[in-house]
């Protein structure tokens, strides 16, 4: 069974940052891609940033130059460094992965991780 835990959310200060983690595990065969979304209510879920193997990384316009997403392949380990973090940052963040498995190629998700922003 493969899981994705994450971890580094928490509240912060305009202009401050965070780092996310998000680490695989089980029996996982190869990753084709990690990355993450990010959500507040009543709004759809939105990539933030993705990492495919062997691919260029993508950011939303609204965190470009401000979040680096960057992969540990030896972990099984996607980071999100946050800087500058503006209020509208706030929303749980999701960390995915398009992972290779024994049972097959599926996406996995995180439980998600508090990430408040304060003015």
């Amino acid at each position: 069974q493969v899981q994705l835990v994450e971890s580094g959310g928490g509240l912060v200060q305009a202009g401050g940052s965070l780092r996310l983690s998000c680490v695989a595990s089980g029996s996982i065969l190869g990753i084709n891609a990690m990355g993450w979304y990010r959500q507040v209510p009543g709004k759809q879920r939105e990539l933030v940033a993705s990492i495919p193997t062997g691919g260029a990384t993508t950011y939303a316009d609204s965190v470009k130059g401000r979040f680096t997403i960057f992969r540990d392949n030896a972990k099984n380990t996607v980071y999100l460094q946050m800087n500058s973090l503006k209020p509208d940052d706030t929303a749980v963040y999701y960390c995915y992965g398009n992972l290779r498995s024994v049972g097959g190629t599926f996406v996995y998700w995180g439980q998600g991780t508090q990430v408040t922003v304060s003015s």
